[in-house]
């Protein structure tokens, strides 16, 4: 099955136009294909990640294409220090923020067993601690200023099933769901909603090349896990992303809304079909892996 082409923004021109966005991991793929939505919609977005370089050219990409400026912010969103930076220079540029998209992540495939505990502290320092950084700065921000803020939280549908092979990624991303759900109870009492949307797969070329090098994306082709036989579209999940952090959604809270073609219900956790690859073949995939991250060993 295809997969639809030059898909329309579900809300309306000016949707967003009050709204001042800030997206970790904004620079590329789904955060940028989030970031560019907001942008359309009339939103004063932020985009923040680590390689400054790349947010500098996206910014410019995004705005060339809705004639909005978008800020860029170089954050390690394991450094607290660098989320609170990140929204001074939110509001100094645009005002009051009142929405934070927590997409920021890391992930690896490999055998648990064969992993140290630093490479299983990248993955859970980037996606939980960062994730947490990041709503209790935005959180206590709010609160201080008596804003009606939105945290929406980028997880994955392993979040509730776990998943094989990438267990760092599962564990951080179960917490980020943990943590949607409880300060939506605890902080709705100041007009603070928080949201996740979990997503099934929708391959971006740079981060899944890295995830699964060479000819394992062809071999591990995730089309054929999702009953409706295709990958997701950055503009389907844009347009969620945006529905969920705007007026509109205002009386949802605490929910996580799966956008995976049926995937998690045909076969939970994306990665356990892994059990298929020989344990001499993992040497390979190591290798493989490390080309293309150019990084040091796990």
């Amino acid at each position: 099955m295809e997969t639809k082409k030059n898909l329309k923004s579900m809300l309306r021109e000016g949707s967003l136009d009050k709204k001042v966005i800030i997206v970790t991991g904004g620079g590329t793929g789904l955060g940028k294909a989030m970031a560019t939505e907001f942008s359309e919609l009339g939103a004063k977005v932020v985009i923040a990640s680590r390689k400054f370089d790349a947010l500098k050219t996206a910014a410019a990409e995004i705005s060339a294409r809705t004639g909005n400026t978008v800020l860029p912010v170089q954050c390690d969103v394991t450094n607290y220090s660098d989320i609170e930076n990140t929204l001074k220079k939110a509001v100094a540029e645009f005002g009051p923020v009142n929405v934070w998209v927590n997409n920021a992540a890391g992930n690896f495939i490999s055998p648990t067993e064969r992993l140290s505990y630093r490479a299983f502290d990248v993955i859970v320092n980037i996606v939980l601690r960062g994730g947490y950084y990041s709503t209790l700065c935005a959180g206590k921000y709010w609160i201080e200023n008596k804003i009606k803020g939105t945290v929406l939280n980028i997880v994955t549908t392993y979040a509730w099933t776990g998943s094989a092979y990438v267990v760092p990624s599962a564990v951080s991303k179960a917490g980020m769901l943990a943590l949607t759900r409880s300060l939506a109870v605890e902080w709705g009492k100041y007009g603070i909603r928080l949201n996740a949307i979990a997503p099934g797969p929708f391959p971006t070329k740079g981060a899944w090349e890295r995830l699964l090098p060479g000819d394992l994306a062809k071999k591990f082709d995730f089309k054929n896990k999702v009953p409706l036989q295709r990958v997701g579209e950055h503009k389907e999940l844009a347009n969620l992303a945006a529905y969920l952090v705007s007026d509109y959604s205002g009386y949802v809270n605490g929910e996580v809304v799966t956008i995976d073609g049926g995937e998690w219900l045909k076969g939970a956790g994306q990665f356990n079909m892994l059990e298929l690859v020989p344990n001499e073949l993992w040497d390979e995939i190591e290798n493989m892996v490390r080309k293309a991250n150019k990084s040091k060993p796990l």
